[in-house]
């Protein structure tokens, strides 16, 4: 049976519907006419993975102006098709999402272990009104969670321009089992290739 890994990616989020209708006036245009498409580790993530692994990489709903429920409703969708075992990998506002749905929410299954990926806490000053709108939470809402027998793991580069680093620190404050994995120079981990999170989810534990 192939080993799971189920991955959330990233996305916007407004409070107020006016920032996101500058975010959409002022977001710099991607896949046109002669331009150059970046690479990304996501891209090859199930290849570089290899055969004996089941990747699920859902599209999200609206990712441009994301809703926590709407998240919550796709993300239960595919749960009847996840096993004991399987790695919740979150990246940016998926690894807030994650955070944020464990500790509302009971899995009716067991994972192996939880990779929270340069992921906003509480909330996000990002630009344009970027705040993460009905993503943010208060760290209270971690106590279930940080009293719960999940493994989780939270990945921060201190160079990253995306979410501050300070972020890594609050989820390590707010659940202090989890293992701290930090870089100096990955960004927001925006890289073509990613080989120690390869490796991380290989070893599973």
């Amino acid at each position: 049976m192939k080993k799971q890994v189920f991955f959330i990616h990233g996305g916007d989020a407004f409070s107020k519907h006016s920032d996101f209708l500058q975010y959409l006036h002022t977001k710099p245009l991607r896949n046109v006419p002669n331009s150059q498409a970046s690479e990304h580790w996501t891209r090859t993530l199930a290849e570089d993975l290899g055969e004996e692994y089941e990747v699920f990489m859902p599209s999200m709903p609206n990712k441009q102006n994301a809703q926590y429920e709407e998240w919550c409703i796709w993300f239960q969708r595919h749960q009847p098709y996840l096993r004991d075992g399987v790695v919740l990998v979150g990246w940016s506002l998926g690894g807030m999402f994650l955070a944020k749905y464990l500790a509302e929410h009971e899995l009716p299954f067991i994972p192996a272990k939880v990779m929270l990926l340069a992921a906003p806490c509480k909330t996000c000053t990002g630009v344009a009104g970027n705040d993460c709108g009905t993503f943010q939470f208060n760290l209270v809402c971690l106590e279930k969670l940080a009293e719960s027998t999940i493994s989780m793991e939270i990945w921060h580069s201190e160079d990253d321009f995306v979410v501050p680093f300070t972020a890594a620190k609050e989820y390590i404050q707010a659940l202090p089992k989890a293992k701290a994995v930090y870089f100096k120079d990955k960004n927001h981990f925006l890289g073509a290739t990613f080989s120690e999170l390869l490796k991380a989810i290989k070893a599973r534990t």
